[in-house]
């Protein structure tokens, strides 16, 4: 696999020993009109190359088409390994923007709606195949849609504070075989106060009467096991114990992990399926204002990723890309960050999990209900209701991602604003929609409504504001009130403004938006931008980001805070890195800003991170079959 892109595994913590990587070179076409399929494109060799699973719009593509492109078409022939034979195949994407349909053999085998979760197709018995298996893959993104999208430009250019948009294939694309009775997607739940993990464990195609092994393993061997039998309650669950001498916290800094091997076995002892996952024994609690881990209060100092990259768009160019984004936030002092407008591909948070890095599970919800004015020509309701399809994706990606340790919180929404007036709006259903499926799915973290300006909730476990007042002490005088309970809310200064937010109940309250400071010395002309007036000088920029954390530092009622953001991100310069990750400030200050209180904890954490390979020595890379 040396010469694939992104070669490494794409589902790290559900993971089989047996699967083809189908990155690479794919034939390709833009379907401008959406007509290919009465073209015969389903049918016929496409006109164009693409390297998979980088999008379209992307450099690393071989593309390079930043317009809009309402339909593109893939198509691939790919030899089905011959020791498949006996076995069921499946045909994974890890994610396509926006709509897709997929042919295997001239045969729909799935679709699926929405542009940041995976999907799969079951393509029956590898002897039904044949020796080979031609894919082609129909990716619908109509621009004049509204959508769930995130941060991609609703104009042909880039501006404010959007960007370059993916169309289509932007994440690996494999298979595997499995057997006719085989394992889904695990949930692992850590329960601190009893030293155990709960596994849930469905099985696709269930039947009774077959055995069940999970095995718990640390860095020594064996830690715990236990068996049960299918066919006594719809949903196989087991509980393994971890002797006191063999617990490890999951902490901040110190991803310490558990291997489980699965294994699934027919009344004969034959194997039917063997998979492997990892879990992280940590907890998370609420006392008061404050915000524990693992019993602890720990002050979240989180930055803004929006997991942009100028020659891959939306996908990392490598998988030391993503590690790399996770230890330059922590050389530069930060704790964790809230991945935003954005379900970030599960390497991410896999590498998150290894370094101990808390995270924010967000959403892209940005598109769904029309902003910055902007008109969308929409479709029948009977064709696409785009709230229905955040939720679904929603509840996609809580699935998908619920047993990372790293994930310490999750929020669907961000800037949601509107009026709280008499009549109640579709943000309202939304809102409550988007919170109890992340509350119903996952009782284990806690839920934030929205993230900053309107809450809809009116018991969210968090609440926030988002403020980006450059002056140190104007900030801190907005920020005091939260002392009285009467904490900063959005909009700002707008006397006599109808709230956005129902009224702050007292929960653990963080500005999870501020900074963003202007600076970037390569660019001279006003094409760039960032928040309040462009420092006249570096030592006013450290001078001004001091100030601006101190204030939420020495707040008491303050759990934590977001400064926006980790890179530049191409017109948007207000990154603590430039967009190509290369050094911006002395990472040395803008650390020691951060975690100058004892009071806060210190994370030991490589002081040098040029060195990418030195980095990976602090990923445990023996848990996944490469």
């Amino acid at each position: 696999m040396a010469n694939i892109p992104r070669a490494e595994y794409p589902r790290p913590q559900f993971a089989r020993k047996e699967w083809l990587n189908l990155n690479g070179e794919w034939q390709f076409e833009i379907d401008s009109g959406d007509s290919g399929l009465k073209r015969g494109l389903l049918e016929h060799d496409l006109s164009d190359k693409i390297l998979v699973p980088f999008c379209p719009e992307s450099r690393l593509s071989g593309i390079g088409n930043v317009d809009f492109m309402d339909a593109v078409w893939y198509r691939r022939t790919v030899d089905i390994p011959a020791d498949w034979r006996g076995r069921r195949v499946l045909l994974h994407f890890q994610a396509v923007d926006y709509e897709t349909t997929v042919w295997v053999n001239g045969k729909e085998v799935v679709r699926h709606r929405g542009g940041f979760t995976p999907f799969t197709a079951d393509l029956g018995p590898a002897s039904a195949l044949g020796k080979s298996a031609v894919i082609v893959v129909r990716a619908r993104d109509f621009h004049f849609w509204h959508k769930a999208g995130g941060k991609q430009s609703l104009k042909y250019e880039n501006f404010g504070c959007l960007y370059t948009r993916t169309t289509g294939i932007w994440q690996t694309v494999w298979m595997e075989p499995v057997a006719d009775t085989h394992f889904e997607r695990p949930r692992v739940t850590p329960n601190v106060s009893e030293s155990s993990f709960r596994l849930e464990l469905p099985l696709a195609n269930p039947r009774a009467d077959l055995t069940i092994q999970a095995v718990l393993k640390d860095s020594q061997g064996v830690v715990a096991q236990e068996t049960i039998r299918t066919g006594r309650e719809f949903m196989p669950t087991l509980t393994l114990h971890i002797p006191a001498d063999r617990v490890r916290l999951w902490q901040p800094g110190d991803g310490q992990l558990y291997d489980i091997e699965l294994t699934l076995t027919d009344k004969k002892g034959n194997v039917l399926d063997a998979a492997s996952t990892y879990a992280g024994l940590r907890s998370i609690a609420i006392d008061g204002f404050k915000v524990l881990i693992n019993g602890k209060a720990v002050f979240q100092r989180l930055v803004l990723d929006q997991g942009y990259y100028p020659d891959g768009i939306l996908t990392a160019p490598s998988d030391e890309a993503l590690i790399r984004d996770i230890t330059l936030s922590m050389r530069a002092g930060f704790n964790g960050a809230r991945l935003h407008q954005k379900v970030f591909e599960e390497r991410f948070l896999y590498h998150a999990d290894c370094l101990g890095y808390l995270v924010w599970g967000e959403f892209a919800d940005w598109g769904t209900i029309p902003r910055y004015g902007m008109l969308w020509r929409l479709p029948a309701p009977d064709i696409h209701q785009p709230v229905s399809a955040l939720i679904a994706s929603w509840n996609e990606a809580l699935n998908r991602d619920y047993s990372h340790p790293s994930i310490i919180g999750w929020c669907a929404l961000n800037e949601t604003r509107e009026d709280i007036a008499d009549e109640m709006h579709t943000l309202d259903d939304m809102t409550t929609a988007c919170f109890y499926a992340a509350k119903n799915m996952d009782p284990t973290r806690p839920v934030l409504d929205a993230s900053g300006y309107s809450h809809r909730i009116a018991k969210t476990d968090i609440y926030d504001s988002h403020c980006y007042e450059q002056n140190a002490d104007k900030f801190a005088n907005l920020m005091a009130p939260l002392a009285k309970g009467e904490p900063y809310t959005n909009p700002l200064d707008k006397p006599n403004a109808i709230p956005w937010s129902l009224p702050y109940a007292g929960q653990p309250y963080f500005c999870s938006e501020f900074g963003g400071i202007w600076w970037n010395p390569k660019e001279a002309g006003t094409s760039s931008w960032g928040y309040g007036e462009r420092p006249k000088s570096i030592e006013e920029f450290y001078a001004r980001f001091e100030g601006l954390c101190n204030v939420l530092l020495d707040n008491p009622r303050m759990f934590g805070y977001c400064y926006t953001q980790l890179t530049d991100v191409f017109q948007e310069c207000n990154g603590i890195f430039f967009f190509d990750r290369s050094q911006k400030f002395d990472l040395d200050r803008i650390h020691a800003v951060q975690v100058r209180k004892a009071a806060i904890e210190k994370l030991e954490i490589p002081k040098e991170v040029s060195d990418v390979e030195e980095n990976l020595n602090r990923v445990d890379l023996h848990r996944i079959a490469l």
